[in-house]
């Protein structure tokens, strides 16, 4: 799992995630995730590139958005593809993060 992180304007995090949110592949990126999602207050999740979501993947994901809702951010994700989205509605992750489908879109969400 490979994770690259970046600062939009206005000091949104964008947060690209890219393999396997399975218990190996959060495994790699958990720790950094969290680093990065405790420390800024509007965060974006690219999930395009992510093709297989586990539970270890949702857990990840919950985790990451308590950790930026305790600073008074919003975590969103945008783009999951098809069958990650399939998985987080089945889940009702999408009632806990927001989901959508471009990153215009993902940006309105989080601007404060």
């Amino acid at each position: 799992m490979k994770i690259e992180m970046e600062t939009l304007d206005g000091g949104i995090a964008k947060v690209t995630l890219a393999g396997r949110m399975d218990a190996r592949g959060t495994e790699e990126i958990e720790q950094k995730l969290m680093d990065h999602a405790g420390t800024q207050r509007s965060v974006i999740l690219d999930m395009s590139a992510v093709d297989f979501l586990s539970s270890a993947g949702i857990r990840t994901l919950v985790l990451a958005a308590k950790a930026v809702s305790r600073r008074g951010g919003k975590l969103v994700l945008v783009n999951p593809g098809v069958n990650v989205r399939k998985v987080l509605e089945i889940a009702s992750l999408d009632q806990l993060i927001p989901i959508h489908q471009s990153l215009e879109e993902a940006r309105g969400a989080v601007s404060i």
